[in-house]
């Protein structure tokens, strides 16, 4: 009887250090002067888009100033496509991104931008 909630005690004590081990993740942080609307990452130089990671965020965009959580993708050198509400898209090459870091993305990165 007694090794349940020596058991339990155990547990919760255990969760917190492992909550924290896994870290944060990788995450962008928005630094343009738009709301994003989207944003995909290819290995660098690849044109091999991964899917929409604005739909990682709760209202689908991500604000000026505003981080966004980044899932399925590897640590490494990528380029990123990033989308706007009016329907402009621009790119933004061989960024670096590290496992449980922020990488940002500001107006002077955007490049070959169209509408």
């Amino acid at each position: 009887m007694l090794r349940t909630p020596i058991a339990i005690c155990l547990s919760l004590i255990c969760l917190p250090g492992a909550a924290m081990a896994q870290g944060k993740g990788i995450r962008l942080w928005n630094l343009t002067t738009a709301t994003i609307s989207g944003f995909q990452l290819s290995p660098a130089g690849k044109n091999e888009w991964g899917p929409n990671q604005t739909l990682n965020d709760k209202d689908k965009e991500v604000d000026h100033d505003e981080r966004l959580r980044i899932t399925g993708v590897e640590p490494g050198r990528h380029d990123a496509k990033v989308s706007y509400r009016d329907g402009r898209q621009c790119l933004v090459r061989d960024i670096e991104i590290k496992a449980d870091a922020v990488f940002s993305v500001a107006d002077k990165d955007l490049k070959d931008c169209n509408k």
